[in-house]
């Protein structure tokens, strides 16, 4: 491990707690930013799908 020595200076049970937090708080950001600014989101998840193209025959020569 290339950044081992960084337990030295930082003890692991606060160093661990510290990172994984952080992945957790930006993650819980990421997907709150999906949620608020998308208008598509919310009804994917509610099962609302789009009205199906009209399928036309090709044209025949």
């Amino acid at each position: 491990m290339n950044q081992g020595r960084i337990w030295l200076v930082v003890n692991p049970t606060v160093g661990l707690p510290l990172f994984l937090g952080t992945v957790l708080v930006i993650a819980l950001l990421v997907h709150y930013a999906v949620l608020s600014h998308t208008t598509w989101f919310s009804g994917y998840w509610q099962g609302h799908a789009k009205p199906a193209a009209a399928v036309t025959a090709p044209a025949t020569p």
